[in-house]
């Protein structure tokens, strides 16, 4: 079976969040010469494969199995893939079993490694993601067996195929801000607290701005503001409080403390109620470590590209890597069409995914 053979298999494997499908109990089975940990919890399947060659440093590749649901508008059976015109039409195929397809297969060929070689898979990536990467890091933690670097093989080129690396992402905190007012009659605003009104001559400090100036690695943390809405939806009373949310993907130099901060200066003469999540943090790998440089070097050896280093995007179990002090990077095939209708890869980019990885294993402790 080679790399395309093994990305078919994998994509007719109806891998809905959080639910394998039987596609892992099949990895592990193809890899027949690692050792197996698994840890699930209600109903996700987390696996470890792991082959210790000598002593020496752990490189691991991580990804997921599991998929967001097909949807309609598809040309064809969105889990029998289709090979049209040198591209592959199946859902999952940039999202991300084509990266999975490339590192298993490249485990798989691999006769010798200094060090330790391993793959980490989760079906709950797409999902709440409470019981997947994160909870296996814990338990590998116990086995001293966390991974020294690794490779996650989301999608992340933008427009070639080799364009850009992902060394961090940015975190995620939501806000949800409400302005107590008075409610009261139109035509005797006098008598009333309009926090619509009280609103308006802040609504340009807060709406689009940058929290901070960014850095190399990261571009400025900004306020985004995501919803609004107060009143009754007549045209005669006016509203007694307003609701707004807003997002911030921030970067290591904004903190939710700051975030209070910025708002208790802008709202401090009015009444307020502020609530913050935090849905991720920011991490970043720095670019001077190993397993940038020696990626970086195995894609332009292969492509004649020089890749980005790049933190923009949502986020990946990659910040949970980051977590663990891991050093961590994220590359894979073009992403242009996740999470839509006839999602699609080329044969060349898994191909040459698989290439890399390969180039990548082989140097890393030549």
């Amino acid at each position: 079976m080679n790399v395309i053979d093994l990305l078919l298999k994998l994509l007719s494997f109806e891998s809905l969040t959080p639910d394998d499908a039987g596609s892992l109990k099949f990895i592990e089975s193809y890899l027949d010469g690692y050792e197996a940990v698994y840890f699930n919890k209600e109903g996700v399947k987390n696996l470890f494969l792991t082959k210790k060659f000598s002593e020496g440093e752990h490189l691991c590749f991580a990804g997921h199995v599991d998929v967001v649901p097909a949807g309609s508008s598809w040309s064809t059976n969105p889990f029998v893939p289709v090979i049209k015109e040198g591209r592959i039409f199946a859902r999952g195929t940039q999202d991300m079993k084509s990266g999975v397809a490339a590192f298993v297969q490249t485990l798989k060929e691999t006769e010798d490694f200094q060090g330790r070689l391993s793959v980490l898979l989760t079906s709950d990536e797409e999902g709440e993601a409470e019981f997947g990467t994160v909870i296996m890091l814990e338990h590998l933690k116990t086995l001293n067996l966390l991974p020294d670097y690794c490779i996650v093989a989301e999608p992340t080129c933008e427009s070639i195929f080799g364009d850009a690396i992902k060394i961090g992402r940015r975190g995620s905190i939501n806000g949800y801000l409400t302005i107590q007012g008075r409610q009261g009659h139109a035509a005797y605003p006098e008598k009333a607290i309009n926090p619509v009104h009280q609103l308006a001559p802040i609504l340009d400090k807060i709406a689009g701005v940058n929290l901070d100036d960014g850095d190399d690695d990261f571009a400025p943390s900004q306020m985004v503001i995501t919803d609004i809405r107060g009143g009754m939806e007549v045209t005669n009373v006016t509203p007694d409080s307003l609701r707004i949310m807003f997002n911030v993907r921030n970067s290591t130099k904004t903190t939710q403390e700051e975030i209070k901060l910025h708002i208790a200066e802008l709202f401090k003469d009015l009444t307020y109620d502020l609530k913050l999540t935090q849905g991720s943090y920011p991490f970043v790998t720095k670019r001077d470590s190993k397993i940038v440089k020696v990626l970086s070097q195995s894609i332009e050896k292969l492509t004649g590209i020089e890749t980005k280093l790049s933190t923009a995007g949502g986020t990946s179990d990659a910040r949970f890597m980051g977590a663990f002090g891991i050093d961590v990077v994220e590359f894979g095939v073009i992403n242009d069409t996740i999470h839509a209708p006839n999602e699609s890869t080329t044969i060349v980019e898994v191909e040459r995914l698989y290439d890399i990885f390969k180039e990548t294993v082989k140097d890393f402790t030549a």
